[in-house]
C-alpha cells in the first residue's frame, strides 16, 4: 500500500533537503505553478523571481519611506534651530514673548499663536501677555499633562488668539516649572487638518519645554 503525502510533508521534506532540486535540475523547469500576479501557469524559477520580485519592490517602498521621515525630520530640527535661534536675539525678557511667537509662526508656518503667563514679576504684571487668565484657564494648564493637539471646542485659550473665530485646529502647551504650570502657549489654524487629535506630540512636547525655559525670566 502506497502511503499519501500531504502538502506539509512534503514542504518539511524539501525544507530538510535544500540540496534536492540540484538533484532534479529537470524540475525546476516541469513544475508549474499559477502566477498570482497574472493568473498565468509559470514555471518554479519564474515564480521565485516573482516573489524575488516583490520582495525588492517591498524593501524599496519602505526605503522610500525611510527616507521621507529622515527629510521631514531634518527639516523639524532645522525650523527649531532657527526658532531657537530667534529666542536668543531676544535680549530682554520683556521681548522674549513676542519673540518666541513671531519665531514659531515664521519657522513652522502657523497661522496664529500667542501665550498667557501668571505668577510673572510685578515688572510685568501689566503686560499684555499677562492679562486675562482665569482660574479655570490655570487649572486647565495644571491638568495638562501632554500638549492638547485637536479640534478647537471653544476652549478659553484659544480665544485670546487674534482671530480665535476662524481657528478650527489648535495646539495647546502648557508653559512649566518644576511641575507646575505658569502659562500656556497656543497656536492655531483655519485649517481643521492642521493639528489633528493623532498627530506626534514628541516635538511639541519640546516646543514646550524651550519655551517655558525661554520665558522663566519673566516669573516672579
Amino acid at each position: 500500500m502506497t502511503a499519501t503525502l500531504d502538502s506539509a510533508t512534503v514542504a518539511a521534506y524539501l525544507a530538510d533537503h535544500p540540496a534536492f532540486f540540484d538533484e532534479h535540475v529537470a524540475l525546476l523547469g516541469q513544475v508549474k505553478l499559477t502566477s498570482p500576479l497574472t493568473g498565468k501557469t509559470v514555471s518554479l524559477q519564474e515564480r521565485q523571481m516573482e516573489v524575488m520580485r516583490s520582495k525588492y519592490a517591498a524593501l524599496e517602498l519602505r526605503m522610500s519611506e525611510l527616507t521621507r521621515i529622515a527629510e521631514d525630520n531634518a527639516a523639524i530640527a532645522n525650523r527649531f534651530h532657527g526658532w531657537t535661534q530667534d529666542l536668543l536675539r531676544a535680549h530682554d525678557a520683556g521681548d522674549m514673548p513676542r519673540a518666541l511667537l513671531a519665531g514659531l509662526q515664521s519657522n513652522f508656518n502657523v497661522p496664529q499663536a500667542t501665550l498667557r503667563l501668571w505668577e510673572v514679576a510685578d515688572g510685568h504684571s501689566t503686560n499684555w501677555f499677562a492679562q486675562g487668565v482665569s482660574d479655570d484657564a490655570r487649572i486647565f494648564a495644571n491638568s495638562l499633562r501632554a500638549p492638547y493637539c485637536g479640534s478647537n471646542h471653544d476652549f478659553e485659550a484659544v480665544r485670546w488668539l487674534e482671530d480665535a473665530s476662524v481657528v478650527r485646529s489648535t495646539v495647546i502647551l502648557p508653559l512649566t516649572a518644576g511641575g507646575h504650570a505658569f502659562g500656556l502657549l497656543i497656536l492655531g489654524s483655519p485649517d481643521p487638518e492642521r493639528f489633528t487629535g493623532d498627530m506626534g506630540t514628541d516635538f511639541l512636547t519640546h516646543i514646550g519645554e524651550t519655551a517655558s525655559v525661554a520665558l522663566a525670566g519673566l516669573r516672579s
